[in-house]
């Protein structure tokens, strides 16, 4: 098996040593601390780094204030330490502070173990804080460029896409399951849950950026899967073909064929709107399985439109700024236009 370091392993070790170096001298004690410390601050993005800095540091406020009253008033020994978590505890979860209770209690255990409480060693375990924390942070403020990779994400996740919808359009004229159509949901289910993931990751690493525009286009084809999920289960009823079903193949094809991140869909809405005008001017089902066939595929139908909803929603909800960073120019365009129309 071939082992491979990563960029925060990396960075970790690194951090962990320059923090110990840097507190030796500056002549703390417990100076390894600063070391540990760097260890559980680092984290996957730059925002999660920064919180965590941050609820640490008034962990440990609270910590040596609530455990420096019970040692001057108890005294330095076990029951001390054992009353101190059995009040810091609580008082940690109730303020949101449970990521810094480890950290801020090993930092109690070096003034319970000094014996005595003066500014100069509050200042000590205080300063091993911020030095172990603080090296985090600077060390999380480098990340791997991750646009990339989310843009080949997208390309991936919209060809799939068109793959499902294809393969639903051949379930329609068939009114048979294709072989691959249970492999193609998997994977694509797989994909979008990783490409959310990275989505998410890339917006928390800007502190000061607008990045919300892939978390927000994920949880769009997110929305869209469990869509064309029901489209699926709906077709997996069929028991005729009909010559509604013909259509309803053609206008899925059509759809799979105008696919893209920034189709505001609007003229896809028209053709379904207009088919399913259509199919209310039809005449009358003549048997209970044309009908229940129908109901189906009328069903269907609705659900595209759905499916379109959500795109149409997610491309007009999209702020001036996204429009600016993100769009296509000829796109961009085109959605200014609609914007004045409306």
């Amino acid at each position: 098996m071939k082992y491979r370091i990563g960029m925060r392993t990396i960075k970790t070790a690194i951090g962990a040593t320059l923090a110990i170096l840097i507190a030796q001298f500056m002549g703390l004690k417990y100076a390894l601390s600063a070391g540990i410390i760097t260890v559980l601050s680092v984290q996957n993005t730059k925002q999660k780094s920064l919180e965590i800095a941050k609820l640490r540091l008034y962990s440990t406020l609270l910590a040596l204030f609530l455990s420096g009253v019970l040692f001057l008033t108890i005294g330095f020994h076990p029951l001390s330490f054992g009353i101190y978590l059995l009040l810091f505890i609580p008082l940690a979860v109730k303020f949101k502070l449970s990521d810094g209770i480890v950290m801020s209690s090993v930092l109690v255990t070096h003034v319970l173990g000094e014996g005595y409480i003066s500014g100069g060693l509050l200042m000590n375990e205080l300063l091993l804080m911020a030095i172990g924390a603080g090296i985090a942070l600077i060390f999380n403020l480098y990340m791997p460029k991750m646009v990339p990779q989310i843009r080949q994400d997208q390309v991936a996740i919209e060809e799939q896409f068109r793959k499902v919808l294809f393969c639903l359009a051949k379930t329609i004229r068939s009114r048979s399951v294709t072989i691959d159509e249970e492999d193609l949901f998997l994977s694509l289910a797989k994909q979008l849950e990783l490409a959310k993931a990275r989505a998410e990751n890339n917006r928390q690493n800007y502190l000061f950026d607008e990045m919300t525009y892939y978390a927000q286009y994920m949880e769009m084809r997110g929305m869209q899967y469990q869509v064309l999920s029901g489209m699926r289960h709906l077709l997996g009823k069929l028991q005729m073909t009909l010559d509604q079903s013909m259509c309803l193949a053609d206008l899925t094809e059509h759809i799979a064929g105008r696919l893209h991140e920034f189709n505001t869909a609007d003229e896809l809405m028209m053709e379904t709107k207009q088919v399913l005008d259509r199919f209310r001017h039809q005449a009358l089902p003549q048997t209970r399985e044309e009908f229940e066939n129908r109901a189906l595929l009328f069903q269907y139908l609705n659900e595209v439109k759905h499916l379109l909803e959500i795109k149409r929603q997610f491309v007009l909800n999209l702020t001036e700024e996204q429009l600016q960073k993100f769009k296509p120019e000829d796109q961009m365009e085109k959605v200014s236009m609609k914007n004045s129309d409306d």
